[in-house]
C-alpha cells in the first residue's frame, strides 16, 4: 500500500488525441495571469526557503495572519508533513475519501481506522455522537470539506464542536475544493485556527486556479503549530516559478466569482438532466464534480467514454466503492452536454 504507484489517480494521457478530461477536478477556466516572463537572474537565485511567496498570497487573499500560513508544494506536501510532524499514532479517516490521507499516516507510522460513509445516507458524515465515539479512540481525525470522491460536506460546526470537546486531539481538514462551493468563504476553517489550536487546514491552489503543474498549496494553523511543522519541513520545496505565479492570483477576484457561478449553474443542470439517465445515480455535487453509480458493466462504459475523448475517473480503487462507481468533473456547458449525451446514449443501449 505504501508504494507510490499502488493507488491510481485521475488524469488522462491524450496519446495525441484531443481529450476533454473529466477524470480530474480542475477548473475549466484558466486565471487571467497575463504574460509570465522569468529572467535568467530569477532562475539562478534560490526561491524562499519556506514558500514565502505562497504565504504572501494567502495572507493577502484570505486576510490571514502571516504566522498562521506555511506555503507548500501543493496540498500533498502538507498532507504528508502533518502526520510526521505532529507525531500521530492513531488516525481516523472517512471512507471513501482521498487515499493520500491514509497513506501519509501509515508512512508516518500511525495506525489508521475508518469511519464508513454509507451510500444509503448519501455518503454524508455520521451523526455527531457517532463521531464523538470514534474520535475518543484516536489522536486525530483527517477529513475533507468537501470530501473527494463523494462530493459531500463536512460541516465546519461539527469540526469545531469536536475540537472543543477534544482539545488534546488533532482535526485536520483538507479544503482543496472549498472555493468551488456556494457557501465559500463562510464554510472555511482558515480563520478559525487562531482560536482552535488543534484545528489545521490543508489548502490547495491546484484545483480552483487550474494550476496542477505548479504544485501550489498551504497549511493554515495556529502559529505554534506552524512552528512545529517548520521543525520537520524540508527546505526549498516551492520553486521560483510557483512563487511568482502565486503573487498574481490575488488580483483574480472577478474571475473567481465567474468560476463559482459557472460551477453552480452547471451543477444544477447536471443534477436535473442526470436524474433522467436510467443507468446512472448521482451523489455529491457540492463542489465541481459528481460521484456516480452505473447500473451495468463499468469497464464497457469507461472504454466507450475514453474512445469518445471524454475519460472519467474509475473510482473502484477507493475503499468503500468496490462496485460500479465513477467520478466526473464539472466543466464548460458544451463539454458537460457532450458527456451527458454520451451517458444517456450508453444507458439506452
Amino acid at each position: 500500500m505504501s508504494n507510490l504507484y499502488h493507488h491510481t489517480h485521475g488524469g488522462a494521457s491524450s496519446g495525441g488525441v484531443e481529450v476533454t478530461d473529466f477524470s480530474v477536478n480542475i477548473s475549466p477556466l484558466f486565471p487571467p495571469l497575463g504574460p509570465l516572463v522569468m529572467e535568467e537572474r530569477d532562475l539562478i537565485a534560490y526561491p524562499s526557503i519556506d514558500g514565502g511567496g505562497i504565504r504572501d498570497f494567502y495572507v493577502e487573499r484570505f486576510a490571514l495572519e502571516p504566522g498562521s500560513v506555511l506555503g507548500t508544494n501543493g496540498a500533498a506536501e502538507g498532507i504528508y508533513l502533518l502526520p510526521r510532524a505532529l507525531g500521530l499514532r492513531h488516525v481516523l479517516v472517512p471512507a471513501p475519501s482521498f487515499f493520500e490521507y491514509e497513506r501519509a499516516c501509515r508512512i508516518a507510522g500511525a495506525e489508521v481506522s475508518v469511519v464508513e460513509l454509507k451510500e444509503e445516507n448519501g455518503f454524508a458524515m455520521p451523526e455527531f455522537q457517532e463521531l464523538v465515539d470514534r474520535v475518543e479512540n484516536v489522536d486525530a481525525f483527517f477529513a475533507a470539506n468537501p470530501n473527494n470522491p463523494t462530493g459531500t460536506r463536512l460541516a465546519p460546526a461539527v469540526v469545531l464542536a469536536l475540537a472543543s470537546r477534544f482539545p488534546d486531539k488533532w482535526f485536520l481538514v483538507d479544503e482543496a475544493f472549498i472555493q468551488f462551493t456556494a457557501d465559500f468563504p463562510s464554510n472555511s476553517l482558515m480563520r478559525e485556527v487562531l482560536a482552535f489550536r488543534n484545528v489545521v487546514v490543508v489548502h490547495s491552489l491546484t484545483k480552483f486556479y487550474a494550476l496542477p503543474g505548479l504544485r501550489l498549496g498551504a497549511v493554515i494553523a495556529h502559529p505554534d503549530v506552524i512552528g512545529r511543522l517548520l521543525e520537520h519541513k524540508e527546505p526549498w520545496t516551492v520553486n521560483a516559478v510557483a512563487e511568482r505565479v502565486a503573487g498574481r492570483l490575488s488580483g483574480c477576484l472577478e474571475w473567481e466569482e465567474s468560476v463559482r457561478q459557472l460551477a453552480g449553474l452547471e451543477r444544477e443542470r447536471i443534477w436535473r438532466e442526470g436524474a433522467s439517465i436510467e443507468c446512472m445515480r448521482l451523489f455529491g455535487g457540492v463542489a465541481n464534480f459528481f460521484l456516480a453509480r452505473w447500473d451495468g458493466p463499468l469497464d464497457h462504459l469507461l472504454a466507450r467514454l475514453k474512445e469518445q475523448g471524454m475519460p472519467v475517473r474509475d473510482c473502484r480503487n477507493f475503499r468503500g466503492l468496490e462496485g460500479e462507481w465513477f467520478r466526473f468533473a464539472v466543466r464548460w456547458p458544451e463539454e458537460n452536454s457532450r458527456l451527458i449525451a454520451a451517458l444517456r446514449e450508453a444507458s439506452d443501449d
